[in-house]
């Protein structure tokens, strides 16, 4: 399913939402009818819940069905709350905490900022069990903001290049393509929600715009 929606006006919904195919973490402060949105669009369990005391949690966290990658500096009692909630989680051995906007990330790859240290390569690897390339893409390193993948597809910055899209395609085992979402938004990743079972778009988005999500995220294979 794909709905076009804004958070409290704000387009910028991967910014502060982070989904896999299992589960949504939203802020704290989050709407209860805009979590049901969620539930039926993607088709998953809310979560409520605050990295570092910040509700950005797409910014702040990242990952796929073994578990979420976030910020080092994530609050103990915020540990708790997530693993309480049956979150696996492990922390970014780095100095970055835009965890989310440094790493895209589907069940078959990662692709990341060339910012990231050998360290933090390893444990993407190791813990979310998934072969990690480091590249930028259309000239940016903030790899999370430029593209949504999942296990079905990636729509990819408008201008990633094609070899780009070879890439990232080989990476993420994945057809993709590029667009755009909110009327002309490149930065996918930071204003698009997607998972194997829907996404949601920015209330904005076009009908061409939608169209070119919908192939590029494989929903009209479906």
């Amino acid at each position: 399913m794909l709905k076009r929606l804004n958070i409290m006006g704000n387009p910028n919904m991967g910014v502060y939402i982070s989904v896999n195919d299992e589960v949504a973490l939203v802020p704290l402060n989050f709407p209860i009818a805009m979590e049901n949105e969620i539930k039926e669009a993607l088709d998953v369990d809310v979560v409520k819940t605050s990295i570092s005391g910040s509700g950005l949690l797409g910014a702040l966290s990242v990952g796929n069905e073994n578990g979420f990658i976030v910020s080092p500096y994530i609050y103990d009692n915020e540990i708790d709350d997530l693993n309480d909630a049956g979150i696996n989680i492990e922390l970014l051995p780095d100095k970055y905490t835009a965890v989310g906007n440094i790493i895209a990330i589907n069940n078959k790859g990662a692709i990341v900022s060339p910012l990231l240290n050998d360290n933090s390569i390893n444990l993407i690897s190791e813990f979310l069990n998934v072969n990690v390339q480091k590249s930028t893409i259309a000239g940016f390193n903030i790899i999370g903001s430029l593209l949504v993948v999942t296990n079905k597809g990636a729509l990819v910055h408008p201008e990633a290049s094609l070899d780009e899209l070879e890439f990232i395609s080989k990476v993420f085992k994945v057809d993709g393509d590029i667009g755009s979402v909110g009327k002309g938004i490149p930065l996918v990743g930071a204003c698009t929600l997607s998972n194997s079972y829907g996404a949601i778009v920015p209330e904005a988005t076009t009908g061409p715009e939608i169209i070119r999500v919908e192939d590029a995220l494989g929903f009209l294979d479906d």
